[in-house]
């Protein structure tokens, strides 16, 4: 078995320290805070801290959806230095432009949620008669999703070469002088796996808003199938979902709207962005997608919708996905910007308030399970996948439907491209396909000499590298960096 590998010296400090403090918190009934927690009000408090890290901005609240959407060919770019565009000319080092932040967001939460584990199992072992099951269940599935996030930014695709260096699989408090080398990508994805089954019978089958639940757990799982080709295991996890029938998808006159209202029928995880507390203002998800200077003196939107992502929208000009579209700073006609996370082209927000850039992350909806069921269905029933995919291709009324002989995994991906946009999905998926992604370098004057115009997973810069302060930190890990760095 090969050894693991600890975060840097910034991720010892939060396990070490910070996750002290953190799960020192006063229990409910009032006995020693030297014994962390006691009750399950007190471990909700904890799952409550790593909610607020998922929501950050190094992580969910920014910058890995940014990550995701500017490097899969659906975005563009019109002007350098506005922000993050060294995302989209891939100009990655282990020493500048590294984007570490959300390897040490989900190193943190991995150590706030591994304290909440050990507290937990002390407590059982005791004798406690309270019921943790949801926030042990919602902690592990939460370590699963770190866990899955981190692979896919660090470790080669596992359709690719699973034997390849992935990441730490963390799941102890360790001591501040730990330094353990990588997994690999399939160990990780083992762990992963082992995490979720354990997490399912402990989560409630309710909606908790703002939380995970049984249902999370289940498309995660579809999720983390899909990404290994286990076809029928994701379906049948993407299937339960859909027939619990507890969400249900937007009609076409609601999907526009469903962007001004948090915890909407489809929102299977969604994550809280808080005025005066994650709001990030003009740094926000949302303003990185907006047309410049929309709803501010300040410079926005940096990324906008590329010719090709617009041209599959523009196979019907009814398609309802036009509703969260607006003129980008090219051209009046030219609708570029994208305004989901602004609550909507208006900057309605999503709190009934003025507040436009503190909207909620949708991590999981049930569009997405809808279109993982389509292709996990794809190889053994096109018929059913079509049936699937269907249930979304609706919001272009003027398409034809598919059925068994048009579908194909092309007519899939179109799909997920304009249903999610700006959901953190697109590089992921072309590189899980091994598809070329092609830039739309020619709207603005950039730098792209780290790239070439078309690329394929076989760039190394496809994946982000262990960052200098890292291997500083533990100098064995310089062995194992990734490929080119």
């Amino acid at each position: 078995m090969r050894k693991l590998f600890i975060a840097s010296c910034i991720f010892i400090s939060f396990s070490v320290t910070s996750c002290k403090d953190f799960l020192d918190v006063k229990p409910t009934n009032s006995g020693d805070a030297e014994t962390s927690i006691q009750t399950a009000a007190d471990a909700k408090v904890i799952v409550n801290g790593v909610m607020s890290i998922l929501s950050n901005r190094d992580y969910y609240g920014r910058n890995f959806p940014l990550y995701a959407d500017v490097k899969g060919g659906d975005f563009t770019i019109f002007a350098a230095g506005r922000g993050f565009d060294y995302l989209y000319t891939f100009n990655h080092s282990a020493s500048s432009n590294s984007y570490s932040s959300v390897w040490t967001q989900g190193f943190n939460a991995i150590g706030q949620i591994n304290n909440l584990l050990k507290n937990i199992e002390s407590l059982k072992a005791t004798g406690s008669l309270e019921n943790f099951n949801s926030y042990e269940g919602q902690a592990l599935t939460a370590r699963a999703l770190v866990n899955f996030d981190l692979v896919r930014l660090y470790g080669e695709p596992y359709n690719e070469n699973k034997a390849a260096w992935g990441i730490p699989i963390i799941t102890k408090s360790l001591k501040a002088d730990a330094q353990e080398l990588r997994s690999t990508v399939e160990d990780t994805y083992k762990q992963i796996l082992l995490d979720l089954k354990a997490a399912e019978t402990l989560l409630p089958k309710t909606k908790l808003n703002g939380y995970l639940n049984y249902y999370a757990n289940k498309a995660l799982q579809a999720r983390v199938y899909l990404y290994m080709e286990d076809y029928p295991n994701a379906l049948a996890a993407a299937q339960e979902v859909i027939n619990s029938k507890v969400y249900t998808l937007y009609s076409n006159t609601a999907w526009v709207d469903s962007w001004k209202s948090e915890f909407g029928t489809e929102s299977i995880f969604e994550l809280g962005i808080y005025p005066n507390e994650t709001d990030l203002g003009n740094s926000s998800l949302g303003a990185y997608f907006r047309r410049s200077a929309h709803g501010s003196s300040a410079i926005l939107g940096n990324f906008m919708a590329s010719d090709y992502f617009l041209a599959r929208l523009k196979q019907d000009d009814t398609d309802v996905r036009w509703g969260v579209m607006a003129r980008d700073e090219t051209a009046t006609t030219r609708l570029g910007a994208i305004y989901k996370y602004s609550g909507g082209v208006n900057l309605e927000g999503d709190k009934k308030s003025s507040n436009s850039t503190a909207v909620n992350f949708k991590v999981i909806r049930l569009s997405e399970v809808y279109l993982m069921a389509a292709e996990a269905a794809l190889k053994s029933d096109k018929a059913l996948a079509a049936s699937y995919l269907n249930e979304i291709r609706k919001r272009s009324p003027k398409l034809s439907l598919t059925n068994e002989s048009t579908i194909s995994l092309d007519v899939i991906a179109e799909e997920r491209s304009k249903e999610l946009a700006g959901e953190g999905h697109r590089f992921f998926d072309m590189i899980r396909w091994n598809k070329k992604i092609e830039f739309n370098d020619e709207l603005g004057s950039i730098n792209t000499i780290h790239r070439t115009k078309t690329i394929d997973r076989s760039l190394n810069k496809t994946i982000l590298p262990i960052f200098t302060d890292e291997i500083n930190a533990n100098p064995g890990i310089g062995a194992q960096q990734n490929p080119g760095y």
